[in-house]
């Protein structure tokens, strides 16, 4: 069972830790997301940004063509709600799910998407390993950077199918996928041996939690094979040096780094 005063203390420490790295976005900022071209995050919101418009015209465009009704989306891991407020926009009823609710980058940072929103955006606070929604609610379930903090990934799949109508979509966004296990633990160890140098005095409480951390495809179909869920990769063509870092890790004699792309299933 996880400690919940460890989970309490990951929680604020990680609001203060993306405080530090410049998360805490204006009003402005907020809504470039993740179409955000300035700033020291900008970088990675172009990986991002790619993810989302790969996401609307594979996944959402063909499932709403599909289906003669506004889409319902889940949106775990929803940080500040970015992805859930777009889509709101588009005529989606969508809820915005996070274990964080501070005015970092948490649900406390959606306030003023939830009032131009009005009743197409909800913010929920909850843990996705135990989802407070009626079965079978949602077209779309999208884990939004979100699921390599999973700590028992079967349970969180286990919870979102859960919430997915019978041919809706679950669906995998900017969490990071290794070719090979070998790559991903190795990645976990950089992460501890260099904890203390990146989070300063909010190590111990950064890292207390025995978060997955990454995928692999064998580890994904291992923890979905008893949920009868089959996943399709959409690889998406990203920004050009994130493209050529496999070569740049290769000439460097460093271990294969992660993909992103989009992984996507079918509920039954």
């Amino acid at each position: 069972m996880t400690d919940a005063s460890a989970v309490a203390r990951f929680r604020a420490e990680y609001g203060a830790h993306r405080a530090s790295e410049g998360r805490a976005y204006s009003t402005a900022e907020l809504h470039a997301l993740p179409f955000l071209d300035s700033g020291p995050l900008a970088k990675q919101w172009a990986v991002r940004a790619r993810s989302y418009t790969a996401f609307v015209s594979r996944i959402v465009e063909p499932l709403a063509r599909a289906i003669d009704r506004p889409l319902r989306l889940l949106d775990l891991g929803a940080g500040n709600g970015w992805l859930a407020w777009r889509m709101a926009q588009t005529g989606i009823e969508c809820i915005a799910a996070d274990i964080r609710d501070d005015a970092v980058d948490g649900l406390g940072a959606a306030a003023s998407y939830a009032d131009e929103t009005r009743t197409r955006f909800r913010r929920v606070v909850a843990s996705f390993d135990a989802l407070p929604f009626r079965a079978r609610a949602f077209d779309l379930v999208v884990f939004n950077a979100s699921l390599h903090y999973a700590l028992d990934l079967e349970l969180v799949l286990r919870e979102a199918r859960g919430c997915v109508r019978a041919g809706g979509r679950i669906v995998i966004l900017d969490s990071p996928f290794y070719r090979h296990d070998a790559d991903g633990a190795a990645m976990v160890r950089e992460k501890r041996e260099t904890a203390a140098q990146q989070f300063g005095t909010r190590a111990a409480a950064l890292t207390a939690l025995p978060f997955i951390e990454y995928m692999t495809r064998e580890r994904l179909d291992a923890a979905s094979r008893n949920l009868g869920l089959r996943w399709r990769r959409h690889r998406v063509q990203y920004p050009l040096w994130y493209e050529l870092r496999p070569i740049v890790a290769r000439l460097r004699g460093r271990r294969r780094p992660s993909r992103f792309d989009i992984w996507e299933t079918a509920a039954s």
